[in-house]
């Protein structure tokens, strides 16, 4: 990660027209206290684990009849004064709304579930600050996908974060009805027998 903007501190709203010019296209950049850092590309197993992840959750969706995924590391707004936007992976949002009604610029609103999957370049110190940064926001629930070891870390405001591995079934926590998925689901890429 390298810092990667002009000097001083920025908002939210600068920082995304900043990030939308042409000289920086083909770059990702999140918000960190005002200062735009630069985020490095995190490779094709991360992909994947996303790509996993979001098949389940908009199958979940689906099967609900409401709500909607954002992916491609969607800018969160986290904190204001000085301004932090995270890309999370994944944000599921519960209710309805419409593409043509969604903003163009980052998410001000509060999804119901964030999902982090791992990446070679990403310390758990790092995830677990986003972690914090989510909860604070008022986000109910927190997935951190770890593809290396085929692990789940599920966090919720004032509990203790629990660990799944495959064995386990991931459910919505109370959060989103119905849910339910083995952790080993979340790891296995569908292939024709």
């Amino acid at each position: 990660m390298s810092t990667a903007a002009p000097p001083g501190l920025m908002t939210a709203e600068e920082s995304y027209e900043w990030a939308n010019r042409p000289e920086n296209a083909d770059k990702w950049y999140e918000l960190d206290a005002g200062r735009v850092v630069e985020m490095p590309s995190p490779g094709k197993r991360h992909g994947i684990a996303c790509g996993l992840v979001a098949r389940k959750l908009s199958a979940y969706l689906d099967a609900r009849g409401e709500g909607y995924l954002c992916t491609n590391d969607t800018g969160l707004i986290v904190a204001r004064g000085p301004d932090t936007v995270s890309g999370p992976d994944l944000m599921l949002y519960l209710e309805h709304q419409a593409l043509e009604d969604a903003t163009p610029h980052h998410a001000d609103d509060v999804p119901a579930l964030v999902v982090e999957a791992m990446s070679p370049s990403d310390s758990m110190g790092k995830t677990l600050r986003r972690v914090e940064q989510y909860l604070g926001r008022g986000v109910a629930l927190v997935w951190v996908v770890e593809p290396e070891i085929s692990a789940v870390q599920v966090f919720r405001p004032k509990e203790f974060p629990k660990v799944l591995d495959e064995s386990d079934e991931l459910t919505g926590n109370g959060i989103l009805p119905d849910f339910r998925c083995r952790i080993s689901d979340l790891f296995t890429v569908p292939k024709r027998t």
